[in-house]
């Protein structure tokens, strides 16, 4: 188990770990953690990692990196663990990265013909000239970030500039997103060659919209399941998930976040974002969508293990 890290969702790592370490035992795994500090240091139980490539991770079978954000999520701690020839859960080096940076992401699902919300990338320096297209509200977004961190919601032209600075306080890159009025809905999806989708979930926040707060304190937000849309547009919505999760060579776990545009109506589904790593604390979607669509947070843990170590016997026959 890999927990912590460099990102700012140090302490979201490690309650979702917490999470993870306790399901893994139940399921009779003996489990190993270890925590990357701050400032990028290895421990496990106080004492410093060694990393020798080609030599795996503490005699441990598979590693699973409960690790949200930069260095982590982005396909950096991937890479390492490719070096060290060790089986782990969740999306390759390419995978992670494409999926961190929400402006490649959208890119690449605009050139697939993907229905999504607009958007914008920009960089310091480009001024806003680009985004007049947008309209109002947009979300202002660090693009490599994740958890609602740096994200602002403006409605008036001229806390754009202040929420453009914020959001480069966090990275480089910046993405502006068109506010769309749908649904918010939720999948998600285990497995490689042959990818499962839950039920699909709603999320119906407390808050004006899904920020921090609302994603990580109790009563933040409520979780409808299933969601409540016609059976057509819900198996419409499992569908992308999957197609998304193959699309982007994903495997192992994911969400896809999705909006949903007059459901009651000629219901449109716009796809929003695929988290590589979603979520494990106990008020996280990814886990309590599968326990609601018959698959125990034990068993799901177990899936994703087995996932982990077919693919690395996989992939071992191409070297």
């Amino acid at each position: 188990m890999l927990a912590g890290g460099r990102s700012g969702e140090h302490e979201v790592s490690l309650a979702s770990a917490n999470a993870v370490l306790s399901g893994l035992e139940q399921a009779g795994h003996e489990t190993v953690s270890v925590k990357i500090s701050r400032d990028g240091r290895w421990r496990s139980e106080e004492s410093p990692v060694v990393l020798d490539p080609g030599e795996g991770l503490l005699d441990c079978d598979v590693a699973f990196p409960v690790l949200h954000g930069p260095y982590g999520e982005d396909g950096t701690v991937q890479g390492l663990l490719e070096a060290l020839d060790i089986p782990y859960v969740g999306a390759g080096v390419l995978t992670s990265a494409l999926c961190m940076d929400k402006v490649l992401f959208k890119d690449l699902m605009a050139a697939a013909g993907v229905a999504q919300v607009r958007y914008a990338g920009v960089r310091e320096g480009d001024g806003e000239a680009c985004l007049s297209e947008l309209g109002l509200p947009v979300f202002v977004k660090p693009a490599r970030m994740g958890s609602s961190v740096g994200i602002s919601k403006v409605s008036v032209a001229a806390d754009l500039p202040g929420a453009l600075s914020a959001a480069f306080e966090h990275d480089p890159l910046v993405i502006v997103e068109a506010m769309s009025h749908g649904m918010e809905v939720e999948c998600s999806v285990v497995g490689d060659a042959d990818p499962e989708a839950s039920v699909p979930g709603e999320i119906v926040l407390q808050a004006e919209w899904y920020d921090y707060e609302a994603k990580y304190e109790q009563g933040g937000m409520q979780l409808i399941v299933p969601a409540r849309l016609p059976e057509a547009v819900r198996e419409e919505v499992r569908s992308l998930a999957v197609d998304i999760f193959r699309r982007v060579g994903c495997a192992g776990m994911a969400r896809c976040d999705f909006f949903v545009e007059d459901p009651d109506g000629q219901a449109r589904v716009l796809v929003n974002e695929l988290n590589t790593i979603p979520g494990f604390t106990e008020t996280s979607v990814y886990a309590r969508l599968f326990e609601e669509s018959g698959v125990p947070y034990p068993e799901l843990l177990d899936r994703l293990l087995a996932v982990a170590l077919e693919r690395h016997e996989r992939e071992a026959r191409y070297r």
